[in-house]
């Protein structure tokens, strides 16, 4: 049994477990984590397969995540612990949530419904896949080729923080892009009809972001039946980091 990779912030009595999105990592959470922590909570910022620290592999779905996520509590003799995840994060924790609900506490899912979302990251993809590090020799030589396939600049600067110094003369990308470049179709899948979670949940959305619609909601009260829905203003997809006050005053307020 092969183990994800997990920071883990604060020494709390209460856990709380964070899934990154799609070609992100737990790092990008460390700021929020370190502010849970000091509202004593113990933190397991998770890098999910093919990405971040943890390992490869060329299964890749939401079932797969699901069995990692309880394996890494199974491990680490967690019983039960409160679930956030982001986009394909949240639809892992969606899904943990349905299968293995006595392991759950309360879920948060941040800007992501349970329904299928069309292929939409492979300009992203094939721009990743490009980078050469054969001839790539520094981070800005990285992001003047990513550009040609990404032009908004905070997506590249998202997506350069997977790059990393393998040895002092060799950089290398922590995702396994040979995987996720084919992985629009597992990224995008839906809930099963059946599955639903009857613990405390909120679903979180981004006022400027699509990726939850007014239509969704009654689909949000199908699956987690005692759903609350919270817009964060000011802020798109990645709702955490562009507007994170309001991000951290919506989930302080409900848990």
């Amino acid at each position: 049994m092969k183990l994800v990779h997990a920071l883990v912030v604060g020494e709390g009595n209460k856990d709380l477990i964070v899934l990154h999105g799609f070609l992100g990592m737990g790092d990008n959470w460390k700021t929020h984590a370190k502010n849970w922590a000091s509202q004593g909570w113990r933190v397991h910022l998770i890098d999910q397969r093919n990405h971040g620290r943890s390992f490869w592999s060329t299964a890749f779905g939401y079932q797969e995540m699901a069995e990692d996520l309880l394996n890494y509590l199974t491990v680490n003799h967690l019983k039960q612990a409160t679930l956030m995840g982001h986009s394909m994060g949240g639809k892992v924790a969606m899904l943990f949530a349905c299968l293995y609900p006595e392991k759950v506490n309360q879920l948060i899912v941040a800007d992501i419904a349970p329904k299928s979302y069309p292929p939409h990251h492979q300009s992203i993809l094939n721009g990743l896949a490009s980078l050469d590090f054969e001839i790539i020799k520094s981070r800005k030589e990285a992001d003047e080729q990513l550009a040609l396939h990404v032009k908004e600049i905070p997506t590249r600067q998202f997506l350069l923080k997977n790059i990393y110094r393998v040895t002092p003369d060799q950089l290398g990308l922590r995702l396994n892009i040979d995987v996720l470049k084919n992985a629009s179709d597992h990224i995008g899948a839906s809930l099963e009809k059946q599955h639903s979670f009857k613990g405390k949940t909120l679903f979180l959305k981004g006022a400027l972001s699509g990726y939850i619609e007014t239509h969704d909601e009654l689909l949000l009260k199908h699956h987690f039946p005692l759903a609350q829905l919270v817009t964060i203003p000011q802020a798109g997809h990645w709702l955490h980091a562009e507007n994170p006050k309001a991000f951290a005053a919506a989930i302080n307020n409900w848990w």
